[in-house]
């Protein structure tokens, strides 16, 4: 069982292509075939020969393969060493992040590279000093195995500061019997391990769980590769900082205190991968709406709330201040009275009804009134000869039409008689 993982093991790393670079050669030209025939005639000469022999001409040396090979793993690119040869340079060109050069020790070999993701295939070349003569050689670094067959969708958190759990999702051209495998190393190539709970979907590993978190570096390189017995399987790599895919825990100890007119929420940042200070969180505060307020050295949030204030609920939660990234809810705190607070609908209502009430009660004392004017005509007011005295009378007194006391008492009657007059006769 061990020999069939080791050999599984060596079988799952990329294989990488050497392309070396030489000097054209146009022996199909009329030209070089003329130079040739009189090469070879002129060595078949004896005499030419023994002429070769006795004058000490001097000879090209031919550039000698460097024999280039890189370790994935250790991202490290090294060479066969050369007598009077000057290594100036090695140069990785990586299709995201262009040309990454690095000058390497004298009378040394190798080159090592910071960690980059390999998947889409990276060329290196080294520059060579040789006889006077620069000349780079090339080593392209492939990805070899089927097409669409790598991992993909592949993404690591880490969560309540000691776990991290990591998923993929199987390639689009993978065959039904692959098997996938997750490799994790610090960026400082000092501690390596395999996944040691991975996450199965019909016996394929489609994700990895770690509760051991210890020896993980800022950056850390992530490798998964696979098997299978039909077809090579291609690997994905990528290189993921801690402080990004961290997700963090709520706040501790939150706390309300309020008074007469204010309230103050208090809380303690959370635990962390890493030690981080008060000014590199920024929390998220749901009170009826969402508050966002930066660390600081309190970790406090005052508002006013006068008295009597009805019942509130409190949640936080935390996020890095540079990248927005939010964790879960806290847990809900309540402060606030139990009551309550009064609707105003009941008071609309009572409004409304009230003005109703009052316009029907003017209303019938409206009609009231009208009603008695017509049975009860107005009493006229009695005259105020002081206020009215230059007020003009419109009032007519009757004893003007009387000459004297006496006339008031006896009337005179005048009797009208109707005389018919006959018509005279002719």
């Amino acid at each position: 069982m061990l020999e069939r993982r080791e050999t599984e093991k060596k079988n799952r790393w990329p294989e990488q292509r050497l392309v070396r670079w030489g000097f054209p050669h146009p022996l199909g030209s009329p030209m070089g075939l003329l130079a040739t025939a009189v090469v070879f005639c002129m060595l078949l000469d004896p005499v030419f020969l023994q002429t070769l022999e006795q004058q000490d001409l001097p000879t090209v040396e031919g550039v000698p393969s460097l024999n280039m090979r890189f370790d994935s793993w250790r991202m490290e690119l090294s060479w066969d060493c050369k007598e009077n040869t000057t290594y100036l340079e090695c140069v990785m060109i990586h299709k995201e992040n262009g040309p990454i050069e690095i000058t390497p020790q004298e009378k040394e070999c190798h080159c090592k590279f910071s960690d980059y993701s390999l998947h889409d295939g990276v060329t290196f070349m080294v520059k060579v000093n040789s006889t006077q003569r620069l000349i780079p050689e090339t080593l392209v670094y492939n990805n070899s195995g089927g097409e669409c067959t790598a991992a993909q969708n592949f993404s690591c958190f880490i969560y309540n500061a000691n776990f991290m759990n990591c998923s993929w999702a199987k390639g689009q051209a993978a065959p039904d019997d692959v098997q996938y495998f997750l490799y994790i190393r610090d960026s400082g190539g000092k501690r390596e391990r395999e996944c040691p709970h991975y996450i199965e979907d019909s016996g394929t590993h489609v994700g990895c769980h770690l509760e051991d978190l210890s020896g993980l570096a800022n950056y850390n390189y992530f490798l998964v590769n696979g098997t299978s017995q039909r077809t090579g399987i291609q690997f994905f790599d990528s290189v993921l900082s801690w402080k990004k895919i961290e997700i963090y825990s709520p706040p501790n100890n939150i706390s309300v205190h309020c008074n007469e007119s204010y309230c103050v929420i208090r809380w303690e940042k959370p635990k962390t991968r890493h030690k981080l200070s008060n000014m590199e969180f920024k929390y998220q505060l749901d009170i009826q709406k969402q508050i966002e307020v930066p660390g600081n050295l309190e970790n406090k949030y005052s508002f006013p709330s006068p008295e009597p204030r009805p019942k509130h609920v409190v949640k936080i939660r935390t996020s890095d201040a540079r990248i927005q990234k939010w964790g879960d809810w806290s847990q809900p705190v309540e402060f606030g009275s139990e009551e309550t607070a009064p609707s105003l609908v009941p008071i609309y209502v009572l409004v409304v009804l009230g003005t109703l009430i009052t316009a029907l009660v003017l209303g019938c004392l409206l009609k009231r009134f009208l009603a008695s004017q017509s049975f009860f005509p107005p009493i006229p007011h009695i005259k105020d000869k002081w206020n009215d005295a230059h007020q003009p009378d419109h009032q007519v007194i009757w004893e003007n039409f009387t000459s004297d006391t006496e006339k008031g008492d006896n009337e005179e009657i005048l009797t009208v008689e109707e005389v018919t007059v006959a018509p005279a006769s002719l």
